[in-house]
């Protein structure tokens, strides 16, 4: 990009940033009220999904974990996502916790030599998932009070994704640069548990300084993800206070409306827009249809919104990773998304959802919720699975070889 043109930009943010300013002495309940939402949704939601999965994948990646796996599911990975093998880590991690875990940790990959520059374009793009316990518990419960509808809001975002892992293997399918696996010979668990053991040698910080630096970090980048939140919070309430958020609706409504979308959801999409949680509870407010309620949040959910898009921004920012990628494939996923969710709808046989009380629709700190434990147990669980399974299949693959060559 020119000089000039990059002054011109540094300017335009400028003019943006007194203008956010003026805006916030003219509006201060606004400003105070957004805030406030925004430290309670990170508070009461962010920071109890996050935080365990944060803190293990730091722990995991400094013990060689993620060089683990990377020799035992590299012929998995090259042929159905075209990523090396640990970029296995990052999916189970990434779809067993939450945004923006998934760019984190693909960020550190790349900073390591792990992928190259499209492998982890790949690879940020479809490993960014909304969290489990958001979807299960905060829209499911705590939204709907129907504990039901969390498998429908799940199934429909994990395969949205999964379909766009699938996909993206042949972006830039004939880039020149790739990380080759290892060419590891002999016994596989031999190799994958030396490549393990080597990692393990070269870190040479004590064990307590590995679990406090573990926990630093996660903190950090937890609260750095609590400012992309509460700013564009306050974002959010001082656009509708102008009127801007029902103007955007007004527009999204001339193009959506005639595709067979509700007119009552086109607030909460111009919502989620900006911000994936309060487009969320706008949608399972609104007085649109159950099905047109789910589609929009199937949306919202995909799209993530430019909070989070900000968010993975910031984990990226010290790699050579662009983002135009992961911006399309958000736009993609929400109709992949919104698709999965009217397919599988009619297996549940719903066809109104019970009224909302109060006691429901405060959810409260997760940390206290009673469904919080049984998903930590759930998606702990999957991401053993996820660590283990190669395990499994490898030993499985040879008692095969072993009782095929005693019948010969």
């Amino acid at each position: 990009m020119p000089v000039v043109s990059r002054r011109h930009f540094k300017v335009l943010w400028a003019a943006g940033a007194v203008f956010f300013i003026a805006l916030m002495v003219t509006h201060p309940r606004a400003v105070f009220e957004g805030a406030s939402a925004g430290v309670q949704t990170w508070w009461n939601i962010v920071l109890p999904a996050l935080l365990p999965f944060f803190i293990a994948s730091e722990l995991l990646m400094s013990f060689g974990v993620v060089h683990f796996m990377g020799v035992l599911l590299q012929p998995v990975m090259r042929p159905l996502f075209n990523v090396p093998g640990p970029g296995s880590f990052v999916v189970a991690v990434g779809f067993t916790s939450g945004y923006p875990i998934g760019a984190m940790l693909t960020s550190k990959l790349r900073s390591r030599g792990m992928l190259s520059r499209v492998e982890a374009e790949r690879l940020v793009s479809f490993t960014n998932n909304s969290s489990p316990l958001f979807m299960l518990v905060a829209v499911a419960v705590g939204m709907f009070n129907m504990p039901s509808l969390g498998y429908l809001i799940a199934g429909s975002h994990y395969l949205g994704n999964l379909t766009m892992g699938l996909l993206l293997r042949f972006y830039r399918y004939r880039d020149s640069f790739h990380i080759s696996g290892t060419p590891w010979r002999g016994n596989l668990i031999v190799a994958a548990c030396g490549e393990m053991a080597r990692v393990m040698k070269a870190e040479q910080r004590p064990l307590s300084q590995i679990v406090s630096d573990a926990v630093k970090n996660s903190v950090t980048n937890l609260l750095n993800i609590g400012g992309f939140i509460i700013l564009f919070a306050v974002i959010i309430k001082l656009l509708d206070s102008l009127g801007f958020i029902n103007f955007l609706a007004s527009v999204m409504a001339a193009v959506l409306v005639p595709l067979g979308f509700a007119p009552e959801t086109m607030a909460a999409l111009a919502t989620g827009l900006f911000e994936m949680t309060l487009g969320t509870r706008a949608a399972a407010e609104s007085t649109a249809p159950l099905l047109q309620q789910l589609t929009a949040v199937a949306m919202i959910l995909a799209w993530s919104g430019l909070s989070i898009q900000a968010q993975v921004a910031a984990m990226v920012s010290g790699t050579d990773i662009r983002l135009t990628p992961f911006v399309l494939t958000r736009i993609c996923h929400a109709g992949l998304a919104s698709m999965y969710t009217i397919l599988l709808f009619p297996l549940l046989n719903i066809h109104s959802k019970p009224v909302l009380s109060p006691e429901a629709a405060h959810t409260g700190n997760l940390f206290s919720h009673p469904f919080y434990f049984d998903y930590l147990q759930v998606s702990g669980s999957i991401l053993l699975f996820f660590i283990l399974a190669p395990l499994l299949l490898y030993f499985f693959t040879l008692a095969a070889a072993f009782v095929t060559g005693r019948r010969h």
